[in-house]
């Protein structure tokens, strides 16, 4: 599956690929002549509009685990780390699903 076609499942049912190039200040024309390359910079502002990573556009599918336990890993939501402060509590709320699964 090329860069285009991955970018264009994830617009699909929610914008059209036109509109997507107009947002992010493409011109016309641009996100289908990625095949199997594409500017990195204009890769991450697509990225970025659909919150992945720019290895899921590239194809590059394979997980890498994290110990969230480790307060060094870092933590995104809606694209933007989450504080320090806050993820003992995001960690608290991951304890108490995992537990409540746990004990079904």
């Amino acid at each position: 599956m090329s860069i285009y076609d991955r970018i264009k499942n994830l617009a699909h049912n929610r914008i059209s690929i036109r509109e997507l190039e107009y947002q992010l200040g493409f011109p016309n024309g641009t996100l289908q002549k990625w095949d199997t390359n594409a500017n990195s910079q204009k890769l991450k502002k697509v990225a970025n509009y659909f919150q992945v990573s720019t290895d899921f556009l590239l194809g590059n599918e394979g997980h890498k685990t994290a110990d969230l336990e480790d307060l060094n890993t870092v933590m995104m939501f809606g694209g933007q780390p989450i504080l320090d402060e806050d993820k003992e509590a995001v960690l608290d709320i991951l304890r108490r699903l995992r537990d409540a699964r746990n004990h079904q």
